[in-house]
Parts: structure tokens; sequence; C-alpha cells
């Protein structure tokens, strides 16, 4: 079957506004749903961060409220447990995109970090959605389209898509603690940014580029890709 590209955030940090240094990562149902669904459908996955440094998940992630109880968070932590792909990351700057039938970039605020100002990373996005292979972006993980931007434009402009909105953000506690907020940035970049009620499942289809809202979204997210991919 295919062979999906999964480009995670590599930071094991936020910096907020005061300059004080946020735990995170990446958001553990963002990787683990998706990783399910496509490990189900017969897909292989290879995970690939900045420099290849080993992912972190965000902590907070696993917690039994975030995950609608033990039962469903021992779920999602045994998937990270079994998922050798996590403990064995390439280069983001080393991936060739013709190895690769798909691309996704599971969130949580890591992306913030990182993948929001990197460079190979913003070619590997560019590439993906000129390629018109499948490129899924969830949650906080939009972030990274703002690597793409290139003399005050991108090639995101004008498509219609979702991530983590200020709303949520707020609900969250860390509107009013952000350097800047995901909504108001790509917004900013010329995207169509499509909000749903805060937590519910949203996701956006706009040609190749498919965007869920938040973490609730990471499974529909990765359901539609696995239908284009067949």
């Amino acid at each position: 079957m295919a062979k999906i590209l999964f480009v995670m955030t590599g930071a094991d940090h936020w910096t907020l506004a005061d300059g004080t240094q946020h735990p995170t990562g990446y958001w553990a149902e963002e990787f683990a749903a998706p990783y399910q669904a496509f490990t189900a459908a017969g897909h292989e996955i290879v995970v690939a961060t900045p420099g290849g440094v080993l992912p972190t998940v965000d902590r907070a992630s696993l917690a039994p409220e975030v995950n609608g109880g033990q039962e469903a968070a021992d779920r999602v932590a045994a998937v990270l447990e079994s998922a050798s792909e996590l403990r064995g990351p390439i280069k983001v700057e080393e991936v060739d995109l013709a190895d690769y039938a798909a691309v996704f970039y599971p969130g949580g605020h890591g992306p913030m970090e990182d993948l929001a100002v990197n460079a190979d990373s913003g070619r590997l996005l560019t590439g993906a959605l000129a390629s018109g292979k499948p490129l899924a972006v969830v949650c906080h993980a939009p972030a990274a389209l703002l690597a793409t931007e290139s003399g005050g434009t991108s090639p995101f402009r004008g498509y219609r898509l979702t991530g983590f909105t200020n709303a949520e953000e707020a609900q969250a506690g860390f509107a009013d603690k952000a350097k800047w907020l995901l909504q108001d940035r790509l917004v900013a970049l010329g995207a169509e940014f499509s909000e749903a009620e805060p937590w519910t499942p949203n996701v956006v289809v706009d040609r190749n580029l498919f965007t869920g809202q938040n973490p609730a979204s990471s499974a529909p997210l990765a359901a539609e890709v696995v239908k284009v991919l067949g």
C-alpha cells in the first residue's frame, strides 16, 4: 500500500509572550488516531522531524480528561508505545517527497515553536501542495504553513482551511499568554479560515489540502485521506 510521511514537531516547549517556556510537543491523539487509521488500511508510516530529533509528546495530552476517560487515554498511550516510527525519525531536510503518497502534520503547541519558522518544512509543504498528493494538517500544525510565505505571499493564499481557533485557545487558557494566535496568522496569510464550534470535529477539504480544527478532528481527517488513497 501507500507510504505516508508524518511531519512532526521536534520542540519540547512553546515560548510564551512573557518569555517563559510552556512544556509541550505533539498532541497524542493527533498522532495516535491517524496512525491507527492509516496502518489499519495497510499504509506504511514514516516520521520526520527537524534535525531528526525524537518527537516529544505533550504530557497534558495523555490525561484522561482530554481523552474521554482513563480507558481511552490508555489506548492512546498504547499506540504511542507500539509505534516504533516515533523512535526512528528521519530529518525533514532530507525528505524526498517522491517517496510518499501523502503527507500528514499532527499538531500540539510544538509546531508553533519550530515548524512555523522551519524553511525545510515550508519547502516540503509547498512541494506537497503543488504535487496534488493529499496534504493533511490538524489543529496547531497549520502553524507550519506560515513558513511557506515568501515575498509577502504564500501558495496557501486563497485556500479554505481550518485549525485551532482563537476561541479554543482562549478556553484552553493560552490566548492571553501567546505571542500570536494561529487563526489570526492564517487569516493574515490569506487563507479562508473555517471555524466550527469549539472542540467539535471540523474537517475542511480544498483541492488536495485537508485540514482539521482540533484533536477531535484528527480521526475524521485521517478517514478522508484514507478514502482518497483507496
